[in-house]
């Protein structure tokens, strides 16, 4: 028994709800330095405020995978714990850049650091079910077109979240000033529309998709595995992790060196970019000239992920003609140029190319490493698999935040530009490594 071929609209609404989660992920991505830099952080401690992130990452993912595969409700497997996620995600959107108006309670900061560990919790939650619903609905042969529509919903959403504040100020005359310690009006209401965008677009998902039933599942599982007795310990997570297949060893460090220069280019774009291309102090981050290099940031982060979302759609082509692992290489390389070449940038508008070459790597990155995972991984232990596997994104980011910013304060003479340069030489490393990966 095989499992049903989906149609394009059929897996576009499987994926829908992916378009919020990114929609909520690029707005903290591109605004959550600012923030708390506004709320007093030096740019050299932002790596460790944004170390809750992939400290949450590494806690979450693996045992909402454990549970995810072994839940079943009457509105589904995965589906509970996505609605869960984007719920909690939503009311952390809302909350964090509104924290000045909580200083009674706690510092604004504080505030705002603790609503960036709600925010990718929640993330979490939502998004390793997310991953293990394509492996579920969707045949071998069609995984790749489905983490690439993956991959275009996510640029889709991370666009509309990145250049949200730059739009509500250019064209919709919001205000992006502010007095000192206080967060402008168009980051704000940016926010609060994310949080709503995140909310309707799962809800799509949920409506519009039915979950194979455990028996179904195991019906379709040719290798017997899933009628074995599973025992239902958490701690099996261990010797999972201890078992993992081969193929998933080797893309651990494609993974590691692909993720820590992720890492690097979000906590630090917005401060690099600001004193090295536009020549500003880097205490300098209230001025209305700080906040439009900030608005540009989203922007240019809007390119990168629109390119993405087109390039997404051309990968199971380039994957069928030149394999998924050279298709990986080639796009980890161009991304590694692409933050080289930001060092040379002599004006803003030239970093619209960077990001371009960052936007290919960057939808490899989120479609490549899962196609060539898929087929090693046991059917019955999918969840868990892809949660462990959210490890090597997240290990990475925890050690990019441990010495990021001393490397900045220390190595790098307090220049953040030099942070994206390091990220662009771990994606050339990521490239070269993911020669050796056996694709199955």
């Amino acid at each position: 028994m095989e499992k049903r071929r989906l149609s394009f609209w059929e897996v576009w609404n499987l994926s829908f709800g992916f378009l919020g989660i990114q929609m909520g992920f690029a707005l903290q991505n591109a605004n959550a330095s600012r923030i708390l830099q506004i709320f007093g952080a030096d740019v050299h401690e932002l790596s460790w405020f944004w170390i809750v992130a992939p400290l949450m990452g590494l806690i979450v993912q693996p045992i909402v995978g454990h549970y995810s595969d072994r839940t079943w409700t009457r509105m589904g497997r995965r589906k509970p714990f996505f609605l869960t996620g984007a719920i909690i995600a939503s009311i952390g959107l809302i909350l964090m850049p509104s924290a000045g108006a909580l200083t009674s309670i706690f510092p604004a900061l504080w505030i705002g650091a603790g609503m960036l560990m709600v925010m990718d919790a929640s993330f979490n939650i939502a998004m390793e079910p997310f991953r293990a619903l394509v492996a579920d609905m969707m045949p071998a042969d069609q995984r790749t077109l489905g983490f690439s529509i993956q991959t275009a919903l996510i640029g889709i959403g991370a666009v509309v979240g990145s250049w949200l504040p730059y739009v509500l100020t250019n064209w919709f005359d919001v205000s992006n000033q502010a007095g000192v310690g206080e967060v402008p009006f168009n980051l704000i209401l940016s926010f609060v529309i994310g949080a709503g965008v995140l909310v309707t677009s799962i809800m799509v998902t949920i409506l519009s998709t039915k979950e194979y039933t455990p028996e179904e599942l195991a019906a379709f599982d040719t290798t017997g595995e899933a009628d074995k007795p599973q025992e239902e310990s958490l701690l099996n997570i261990f010797t999972d992790f201890k078992n993992m297949p081969f193929t998933m060893r080797q893309l651990s460090w494609v993974q590691f060196f692909s993720w820590f220069g992720l890492f690097g280019m979000w906590v630090f774009a917005t401060p690099a970019i600001a004193h090295h291309v536009y020549g500003l102090p880097l205490s300098d981050n209230s001025s209305k000239m700080y906040q439009d290099a900030g608005d540009w940031v989203g922007i240019l982060f809007g390119v990168y992920n629109g390119i993405s979302a087109i390039y997404a759609f051309f990968l199971p082509a380039i994957a069928k003609k030149i394999g998924r692992k050279s298709t990986h290489t080639a796009s980890l390389l161009l991304g590694g140029f692409g933050l080289l070449s930001i060092y040379l940038a002599p004006d803003p508008n030239f970093l619209i190319i960077s990001m371009v070459l960052i936007g290919i790597a960057w939808a490899s990155i989120l479609a490549m490493p899962y196609a060539m995972l898929v087929g090693s991984i046991p059917a019955h232990k999918m969840g868990v698999y892809m949660g462990i596997f959210n490890f090597f994104i997240v290990v990475p980011q925890i050690v990019n935040a441990l010495i990021g910013g001393p490397l900045v304060k220390y190595l790098y003479g307090g220049n953040p530009v030099f942070a994206l340069v390091t990220s662009g030489v771990a994606f050339i490393i990521a490239g070269l490594l993911n020669l050796k990966v056996k694709d199955a």
